[in-house]
């Protein structure tokens, strides 16, 4: 399994779809604008983040489709569970990401969300290029092959 970067994060979900469906290419840190039940509920860790992606309407990052369960304890001042989160990024940043979306046809993919060292809540960004079936097909067999490799090590000594 790979390494974690952020060894003090706390990983609140995870696509392990996308680096089998994408080819990343790099990857970003962003901020996410949160409502507090939005907050509270992701703490618990139900978070689903494997349809999500992000995309830029009017000058501006924003994080669709990432589900966020309603906060049970919160009564009638919860959040929608659906609803388009803004990214909070550099405008620099921004600006690079959209540009390569708009001219390389290439896609932003959370790859994960975790709370930092000082307790904010983050999305691991990807932008990255869809694979083709024969790409796909090519890390599966690496992928079962260092299982295999790793096996006959450990069984050899």
């Amino acid at each position: 399994m790979a390494k974690n970067p952020h060894p003090a994060s706390r990983a609140v979900a995870e696509n392990r779809k996308a680096r089998f469906n994408y080819e990343i290419l790099e990857d970003v840190e962003a901020g996410i604008q949160l409502q507090g039940t939005e907050v509270k509920s992701l703490r618990e860790g139900r978070t689903n983040i494997a349809d999500s992606y992000a995309g830029e309407s009017g000058g501006e990052l924003w994080l669709y489709n990432v589900y966020i369960p309603e906060y049970q304890q919160a009564s009638r001042f919860n959040h929608e569970t659906k609803r388009p989160r803004k990214l909070l990024l550099h405008r620099r940043e921004m600006d690079k990401l959209i540009g390569a979306v708009a001219q390389d046809g290439l896609t932003l993919v959370p790859l994960r969300m975790y709370f930092n060292e000082r307790g904010v809540a983050k999305v691991q960004l990807g932008l990255a290029r869809g694979k083709k079936t024969h790409d796909k097909r090519e890390s599966e067999k690496k992928r079962d092959w260092q299982r295999d490799k790793a096996r006959l090590l450990r069984d050899r000594g």
